[in-house]
């Protein structure tokens, strides 16, 4: 009939109106994550990020071996970085780092919906070996921690009890037990991956520690989210001193003609400690 017709059109329409502004039980509505970079600095937005902007110092330094009891400018390989493109959605950014010895390292970043990844190309075009031997990416936590910015001379800085490492596969609270003090410079805490000599890390306190995996964590003001840092190789990971987390890649030197290939995550998750180290095996593994 006529009339029934119309009446079952007007409801299919309005269950198609309410089902484009209203989400479905159980469906994901976080918003999503974007990303700018200008002048060596990449910020990672989202309106649901605690904060709302993380900004990631990338990237802080390229290094050479040997850097554990080395004066710190004679470590660092200077370099110079160019945006080559960006999404119009924010969502993609493409990078280059020229190095002092020639080598060029291309940086993808992608932002997703509770994550930003990293695929990173590392080519030596010379005729000489290059030194290079890992780089940094500089985690700013303090908006996220809602802890002070300025660079903290505490032994043990109040974010730096927010933050986790994972040992024999546990995640544990900074600070670990026993607590490094005594390096070139202080504070902060290093801590060398498995696999990396221990002359070639970070020149502040290296602890005794060996981390069973390459994920950094760091709870938020409220402790109600979680940030995961994970590069793979990794060289170290480190508690800073400008309220910053780090899981520091490892290039290990290219020689001439040489191409490697280094993957990187930051993950964005509620607490849930187990949840997020699921995740970094399931992608890294």
């Amino acid at each position: 009939m006529p009339g029934s017709r119309i009446g079952l059109l007007f409801v299919a329409s309005a269950v198609l109106f309410l089902a484009g502004i209203t989400p479905a039980r159980g469906q994901d509505t976080t918003a999503p994550l974007t990303i700018t970079w200008q002048n060596k600095m990449l910020q990672i937005a989202g309106k649901d990020l605690p904060g709302k902007v993380l900004d990631v110092w990338y990237i802080e330094a390229y290094c050479r071996a040997g850097s554990t009891k080395r004066d710190w400018n004679k470590t660092v390989i200077p370099h110079t970085s160019i945006l080559k493109s960006s999404s119009e959605d924010g969502t993609k950014i493409v990078l280059q780092d020229n190095l002092e010895d020639g080598v060029v390292i291309e940086h993808q970043i992608t932002a997703e919906k509770d994550c930003v990844s990293f695929l990173i190309t590392a080519n030596n075009p010379t005729r000489i070996r290059s030194e290079v031997d890992w780089g940094q990416p500089c985690v700013r936590v303090e908006r996220f921690t809602a802890t002070p910015t300025e660079k903290r001379l505490d032994l043990v800085p109040p974010y730096a009890k927010k933050c986790f490492i994972f040992i024999d596969g546990k995640p544990t609270r900074l600070p670990t037990k026993p607590w490094a003090t005594e390096a070139i410079y202080t504070p902060g805490q290093v801590y060398a991956v498995n696999g990396v000599s221990r002359d070639d890390v970070n020149p502040r306190p290296l602890s005794a520690i060996v981390p069973s995996n390459q994920l950094m964590a760091c709870l938020s003001g409220d402790e109600k989210q979680v940030i995961g840092v994970a590069f793979e190789p990794c060289q170290e990971l480190f508690q800073g001193v400008i309220t910053c987390i780090h899981s520091d890649f490892r290039i290990g030197g290219l020689d001439p003609g040489e191409t490697k290939t280094i993957r990187g995550k930051i993950y964005f998750l509620p607490n849930d400690l187990a949840a997020l180290k699921r995740r970094y095996e399931r992608d890294f593994h």
